[in-house]
C-alpha cells in the first residue's frame, strides 16, 4: 500500500484542508504548475483530491513543495500523490461522507458573522418535518448544533436540501452530517437548547453563568459594510493582528519619498486593502499624505500590512489619522468613482489575498499573446528579477515575477499597476507564493 501511495500520479491528495479553505484557494496554490482538470473537496475529512492535466505537472508541484511548506490562509496543508491514477465520479462518492442515516443531524455553522439561536435553527429546519429537540454548543470546529427530528426521512430530506446553504446572505454556511446519537438529552428551554415535546422545562439552572462563546459572535464587526465578503474571505477567524473593531477610515502615511510618490502611486498600493475614497498630499509636510479608505476594516488591513514597508528607499510610517475623513477640494485627489478600485467586484477574493508586500508580484488581465520577455521588459527597471512565469488560468493569461526583495516588488506594483501592456490595462498584486 505504501508503494502505491508513493507512485507518481496526476492526482494529488491534500490534507488539513480546513473549512475556511475554498476550492479557489486550492486552484490558486496549484495553478502555477499546470492545468487543473478536476477538484474534489472531501469536507468531512478536511481533505481534497486534485487532478492535474498530466503526471509531470503533479511531479513538478510535489517536488516544489518538498522544499517549501504549502500554506493556505495561514494553515499548513500537506500533499502527496494519491493512490488514484484518475479521478472519476465513483471516487467522489467513495470519499464522500460515510455517515449512516439517522434522525439526529450534527450541524456545523461556518462563516458565522451573526449569532445563531435555537429559534433561528428551528425556522430553518422545521419545514422538513417535526423537530423534537435542538441543542447548540461551541466547539473548536466552530458553532455546532444537534437537531433531532421525529422521523429519519425528515432528517435525510433536510440534510439533502440544506447542505452547503447559507442561513444569511454570504455567511452562516451549513455543514450537515448525520449524528450517531440515539436520543438528545435536553435539560433547559432557552436560546441554546429546546425540547419542543416538553415546553415546561426551566430556562436556566439557578446560579449558572450564561453560556460563553457564541452570543456575541456578531458584535466584533459593527462597522463592516461588506460583512458577507469578509465572512466569505476569512470565515470565523480574521487574520492574526486584525481586530475587526476599528472604525477610523482615514490613514496618515509619512516618511514618503517626495521625489517619487504621487497620489496615483499611493492609490495603487493602498487599493490592495480596500476601496480608496480620497488621497491628499500635505503641502505643509510634503512627506506626509492622508488616505481615506472605504471603511474602518479596510483601513485596519492597510495599517496592519503596510506599517514599516519599504518604498523608494524609505520605510513607511502608517497610522490612523485624527481626521475622520478628507474634505473634497482642489488639493485632494478623488477616487470614490474610480473603476480601478479593486473591491467593487470579487471583494471576498481580494480580502483573502491581503498581505504585506512580498518579493513576488502577480500580474493579470494580460494580453492573450503576451510573452515572458514582454512581461520582464515591462517591469525590469524596478529591480533585479530572479524568476518569471507566464501561465493561463480559466483561459486568461497571468504572470508571476519574482524580485530580489520586497521593496523592488512594491516599486514595480505602484508604478506599473493599471498601466498598458500590449493594449491591455494590467492588474498587479502581491503573491504569497515563496518561489516560482
Amino acid at each position: 500500500m505504501m508503494l502505491l501511495m508513493a507512485e507518481s500520479s496526476k492526482v494529488i491528495h491534500v490534507r488539513n484542508v480546513g473549512h475556511e479553505i475554498s476550492e479557489n484557494d486550492l486552484l490558486q496554490l496549484f495553478q502555477p504548475f499546470g492545468v487543473i482538470t478536476k477538484l474534489v473537496m472531501l469536507r468531512a475529512k478536511n481533505q481534497a483530491l486534485l487532478q492535474m492535466q498530466d503526471v509531470s505537472s503533479a511531479i513538478t508541484a510535489l517536488q516544489f513543495f518538498t522544499n517549501v511548506q504549502p500554506t493556505i490562509r495561514g494553515r499548513n496543508v500537506y500533499i502527496q500523490f494519491s493512490s488514484h491514477q484518475e479521478l472519476t465520479t465513483a471516487e467522489q462518492n467513495i470519499h464522500g461522507r460515510e455517515d449512516e442515516p439517522n434522525r439526529i443531524l450534527l450541524v456545523t455553522v461556518h462563516h458565522m458573522l451573526y449569532p445563531i439561536t435555537v429559534d433561528v435553527l428551528h425556522q430553518v429546519f422545521s419545514p422538513y418535518g417535526f423537530v423534537e429537540k435542538i441543542v447548540t454548543f461551541q466547539k473548536s470546529a466552530g458553532f455546532q448544533a444537534l437537531i433531532q427530528y421525529q422521523a429519519q426521512p425528515c432528517a435525510a430530506s433536510a440534510r439533502t436540501s440544506l447542505q452547503g446553504r447559507n442561513i444569511y446572505d454570504g455567511c452562516c454556511q451549513l455543514d450537515i452530517q448525520f449524528s450517531n446519537l440515539e436520543e438528545l438529552q435536553v435539560n433547559y428551554n432557552n436560546d441554546r437548547s429546546r425540547d419542543y415535546t416538553n415546553p415546561n422545562l426551566p430556562s436556566e439552572q439557578k446560579g449558572r453563568l450564561p453560556h460563553p462563546g457564541y452570543g456575541d459572535a456578531g458584535v466584533a464587526y459593527p462597522q463592516m459594510a461588506n460583512t458577507s465578503a469578509i465572512a466569505a474571505a476569512f470565515g470565523c477567524g480574521l487574520p492574526p493582528g486584525i481586530t475587526g473593531t476599528n472604525d477610523r477610515c482615514t490613514i496618515l502615511v509619512s516618511n514618503l519619498n517626495t521625489d517619487s510618490v504621487d497620489e496615483d502611486k499611493l492609490f495603487n498600493l493602498f487599493s490592495l486593502y480596500g476601496n480608496i475614497v480620497r488621497i491628499k498630499l500635505l503641502r505643509n509636510k510634503p512627506d506626509h499624505a492622508l488616505v481615506q479608505m472605504g471603511d474602518g476594516f479596510q483601513a485596519e488591513l492597510a495599517v496592519h500590512f503596510l506599517k514599516g514597508a519599504m518604498l523608494f528607499g524609505k520605510r513607511l510610517e502608517v497610522n490612523y489619522s485624527k481626521h475622520p475623513n478628507i474634505t473634497p477640494g482642489t488639493d485632494s485627489h478623488d477616487y470614490v468613482n474610480s473603476n480601478l478600485n479593486r473591491f467593487n467586484r470579487n471583494a471576498a477574493k481580494n480580502y483573502r489575498y491581503c498581505c504585506s508586500p512580498t518579493k513576488m508580484i502577480h500580474l493579470s488581465t494580460l494580453p492573450q499573446d503576451v510573452t515572458e520577455e514582454e512581461v520582464v521588459n515591462h517591469v525590469q527597471e524596478h529591480g533585479a528579477i530572479l524568476n518569471t512565469k507566464v501561465f493561463e488560468m480559466n483561459g486568461k493569461k497571468q504572470a508571476l515575477v519574482q524580485f530580489e526583495n520586497e521593496e523592488e516588488a512594491a516599486e514595480a506594483l505602484v508604478c506599473k499597476h493599471a498601466t498598458s501592456l500590449g493594449g491591455s490595462i494590467i492588474r498587479i498584486s502581491f503573491s504569497q507564493l515563496q518561489t516560482i
